[in-house]
């Protein structure tokens, strides 16, 4: 199946960090704390997708309301289960 385009990794870090409003040092940070996981060619470049970028700018806005990157990473999971579970909730009504 190919990948949609909101998954396909396409950006540079640059253009990344850029799209986001952010530093290029802080991207990586976030990759290191596991925040974020950008796609590499067989070189090692980082290439992200537009979900990336989304997660990066969701990332930014917690940084905004005053969250540690602990925090945020917390966060991130949980709207990952509130969204999984809408999902299910979604497919079991729709039975």
């Amino acid at each position: 199946m190919p990948a949609s385009s909101s998954t396909s990794a396409v950006f540079a870090i640059s253009v990344a960090a850029r799209k986001a409003s952010m530093e290029i040092q802080n991207l990586r940070v976030y990759e290191r704390r596991g925040l974020v996981s950008p796609a590499r060619t067989d070189g090692g470049t980082r290439l992200y997708s537009e979900a990336d970028v989304d997660r990066l700018v969701r990332i930014g806005e917690l940084l905004a309301e005053g969250l540690n990157l602990a925090g945020i990473a917390k966060v991130l999971e949980l709207e990952r289960t509130v969204e999984r579970l809408r999902a299910d909730n979604r497919r079991l009504r729709a039975r």
